[in-house]
């Protein structure tokens, strides 16, 4: 597919280029009115309040995470996308879900902050890079296809340590910390699971049918629409509103 999808690249590009100046458009409509990595009002303070070893509650606001957080679903379907093999897709999760793990919890246990907006615009950039992968836009661009799964493993990391960072603002307690983490962890890949059935189920019954290579290269380019606003996002939080 990439090769297929790469020698159409410059003949989309206008509807491309269409589709960012809308996610600028939008962006600016917005305004300030920006968001660092997604845990609701309700878990923030559970989380600042909680003393002690909480395994289901973690277990679940892991899994809780997961389900609803759009910039990792969104990135998550893009790694799937031309995966057709159940073996590639369990090594392509694994890598996220290792390089998640490493430093959601390297990052708390050790208190390593850093600007949470950064690294969700990082997050954002994630998905775009993804869907530009998927569209054979590397290729086309430079004529080399970068390591796919090692791209899979750095930008999980990244998406563990947007966490990491937010569960820090939160001043979670020391009592039971390791164990309240492994549970949201292991919520955390729960969750993924849950997720990516559903995910797998429907691009398998997409699959069947004559649209899925017509309409490929399109739901990426929307894909990539979604990362460039995910970053803008957050960089119009970098600079207009408190870390």
């Amino acid at each position: 597919m990439h090769q297929n999808s790469s020698k159409y690249f410059l003949a989309n590009k206008q509807a491309i280029f269409a589709g960012l100046l809308t996610c600028f458009a939008i962006i600016l409509g917005i305004g300030v009115d920006a968001f660092a990595h997604g845990v609701t009002e309700g878990d923030k303070g559970y989380i600042a309040e909680t003393s002690g070893v909480q395994i289901l509650p973690f277990l679940y606001l892991g899994a809780k995470h997961m389900m609803t957080g759009y910039d990792h679903l969104l990135f998550l379907f893009g790694v799937v996308f031309f995966l057709y093999k159940l073996k590639d897709v369990s090594i392509y999760v694994t890598l996220f879900a290792v390089g998640h793990i490493v430093t959601l919890l390297g990052g708390v246990l050790f208190e390593i902050k850093f600007n949470p907006y950064i690294i969700d615009a990082i997050i954002g950039f994630s998905v775009v890079y993804k869907a530009l992968d998927n569209m054979g836009a590397y290729q086309r661009w430079f004529g080399f296809q970068p390591n796919t799964k090692a791209a899979t493993f750095i930008f999980g990391l990244f998406h563990g340590f947007g966490l990491a960072t937010k569960i820090l603002d939160y001043e979670i307690s020391k009592d039971g910390l390791l164990a309240n983490l492994i549970a949201f962890n292991v919520g955390v890949e729960l969750g993924q699971i849950l997720a990516l059935v559903v995910i797998l189920i429907a691009m398998n019954t997409w699959r069947r049918t004559d649209s899925f290579m017509r309409r490929a290269y399109s739901v990426n380019t929307v894909l990539m629409m979604a990362g460039f606003l995910l970053m803008g996002y957050q960089l119009t939080g970098l600079f207009y509103l408190p870390a």
